[in-house]
């Protein structure tokens, strides 16, 4: 149980820092003079990120209440997760190309929480936390169904708005439609191989509970001498 606490105060604080990250990167996306509220939470990353505060806090209640994770928890878990990593390794890669075309880009503070803090602390927690099940290998399908969906109403939606949340996404930013397919395909993989690889860890013990295991199993010595006798270790 006082696993299981910690780790839904855990929880707890990710959701508000997700929160507070979200209301500061649009406090200072109102300083850019491009800047409207639909384009701010057109971007996968504020959508996925929106999703993983909900999620989060409702699997924080879970531990607090020393339950396991439902099905449908897990499923919702390893979804958001793929996307909020695949999210953060996207936006590292942008500002590498941005940064070899001499192209600036500003990285708040809440950028860095959202793309990289809580994606790595929420990887943490998915190997880790206890109360994990198995996550559906469907769930795969449902982050390619999810992020294509995306794509083409952002597709559809960028002429009428003329804005688009990616260049590689810009039809005017591209070369050719070779570009654009060869940019797609790198996303399928990324976003599919990220939520293979999840889905592979929650077919794995997490490690509280490996660890709460050896805890009970470890004998004990009670007494001194010949005579003393062997127990189990209490659980903690």
């Amino acid at each position: 149980m006082k696993v299981r606490a910690t780790f839904g105060a855990l929880r707890l604080l990710m959701a508000a820092a997700c929160l507070m990250a979200l209301v500061s990167r649009f406090l200072w996306g109102l300083g850019s003079a491009t800047f409207t509220p639909g384009n701010f939470f057109a971007y996968l990353t504020i959508q996925s990120s929106i999703l993983f505060l909900v999620v989060t806090l409702i699997a924080a209640v879970v531990a607090l209440r020393g339950q396991d994770d439902a099905v449908w928890l897990d499923l919702a878990r390893v979804t958001v997760l793929s996307l909020t990593v695949s999210c953060g390794i996207i936006f590292a890669l942008i500002i590498e190309q941005s940064g070899e075309r001499g192209f600036r880009i500003d990285v708040p503070w809440s950028d860095v929480v959202l793309h990289f803090v809580l994606p790595a602390v929420a990887v943490l927690d998915w190997i880790i936390g206890p109360g994990r099940g198995t996550s559906p290998w469907r769930s795969i399908a449902f982050v390619l169904v999810f992020m294509t969906g995306w794509g083409l109403v952002t597709l559809a939606r960028g002429p009428i708005v003329g804005w688009y949340p990616y260049f590689f996404l810009d039809p005017a930013q591209l070369a050719n439609a070779g570009q654009f397919f060869f940019f797609a395909s790198i996303a399928v993989v990324l976003f599919g191989g990220i939520s293979g690889a999840l889905v592979a860890v929650s077919r794995t013990t997490p490690l509280a509970e490996r660890w709460a295991e050896r805890s009970v199993l470890r004998p004990v010595r009670t007494g001194r001498g010949p005579s003393a006798r062997l127990r189990p270790a209490r659980r903690r």
